[in-house]
């Protein structure tokens, strides 16, 4: 038997190109050699914009939809929604049970999140129950399909550990060896800047979408950061200085292409507005197909709908059969 993996997003509308280098195509290549589960985090979503939730079903479509045009096969992966599934939250609560109040305070994540609510709201802010909660219930959807590993990048192994030690202490109290502990499993991924520097992000605009044109998209390469202190066309370049437009070629193009765009940068044979004019050409190459696909189900959206319902049964179904098996070990009352 394959060993499983489980990894999810949360939905906050269409994805970014970062989003896809970043996560979906390492979930793309893994989905062939593991029991993939894949889903959309909207209770997870809740814990920081519970007051927000205007756009939660259209992000929740928007991304799913980003994720089959990108690759993730509904055949061979689950592809669910988090609160489509109960039983998780059923988990939740007995492992909350279980987990020491000073684990999930000292959680990593937990920290970011509290501290980035606490820049947009005011210093007075309240980090809520939910949120406090958060990796207990990031573990109860890791440990609900007993997952064997769970795909991270190296910032967030720490995420993982907290999971393995529940799983840990759960067994030693009920004493059982019911629950995995999730190794992390790495990716191998490329990192990429927004166009203006910084952590590519929707909220900062400076993000390209994977839906976005290829007229859209050109645009916004051209607003990309380049080399500073290159001030006309012919001036020598320096293409390690050059802040985002080299490194998307290095992301994005061959050797030989990246070769090429570095001898001329260096020898102001290139000017940064070509540059840029020739890297949209090598992004929108690489994003053609999956925005043809893209394109295919935003005019099927029943489709899509259908994936996610009949992706949420299998999953129920899956973690009915883990929930039984923990109210016997536990002993509650049936």
């Amino acid at each position: 038997m394959k060993e499983r993996i489980v990894s999810g997003m949360r939905p906050t509308g269409k994805l970014h190109i970062g989003h896809y280098l970043g996560v979906i195509q390492n979930w793309v290549e893994l989905q062939k050699k593991y029991d993939s589960f894949f889903f959309a985090a909207d209770w997870h979503a809740l814990t920081t914009k519970y007051d927000k939730t205007e756009t939660l079903k259209s992000d929740v479509i928007d991304v799913v939809t980003d994720w089959l045009a990108a690759g993730i096969d509904p055949e061979i992966s689950t592809i669910y929604v988090q609160s489509l599934v109960p039983e998780i939250a059923e988990l939740n609560i007995y492992l909350s049970m279980v987990t020491p109040q000073n684990w999930v305070e000292r959680d990593p994540t937990l920290k970011d999140m509290a501290k980035i609510l606490r820049t947009k709201e005011g210093a007075n802010s309240q980090v809520s129950y939910g949120l406090l909660g958060y990796p207990v219930l990031m573990s109860s959807d890791i440990l609900m399909f007993n997952a064997d590993a769970v795909p991270v990048g190296i910032d967030q192994v720490a995420h993982i550990e907290i999971t393995r030690d529940i799983a840990r202490r759960f067994n030693n109290i009920y004493k059982t060896e019911f629950f995995h502990e999730a190794k992390p499993l790495l990716n191998n991924c490329s990192l990429i800047c927004g166009l203006d520097g910084n952590k590519m992000g929707k909220s900062y605009g400076n993000d390209i979408k994977i839906s976005d044109t290829e007229e859209t998209t050109t645009k916004k390469i051209m607003t990309a950061v380049t080399d500073a202190s290159r001030m006309r066309k012919d001036d020598p370049g320096h293409p390690d200085e050059c802040r985002v437009a080299y490194k998307y070629w290095e992301i994005f193009a061959d050797d030989e292409q990246i070769n090429t765009v570095r001898c001329e940068c260096e020898k102001g044979l290139r000017g940064c507005a070509d540059c840029k004019r020739m890297l949209a050409a090598v992004v929108n190459e690489h994003f053609a197909q999956i925005r043809e696909k893209r394109l295919y189900y935003e005019t099927h959206i029943d489709e899509v709908k259908d994936i996610i319902c009949q992706g949420s049964k299998r999953a129920r179904t899956e973690a009915a059969k883990t929930i039984e098996k923990i109210r016997e070990i536990i002993g509650m009352y049936s």
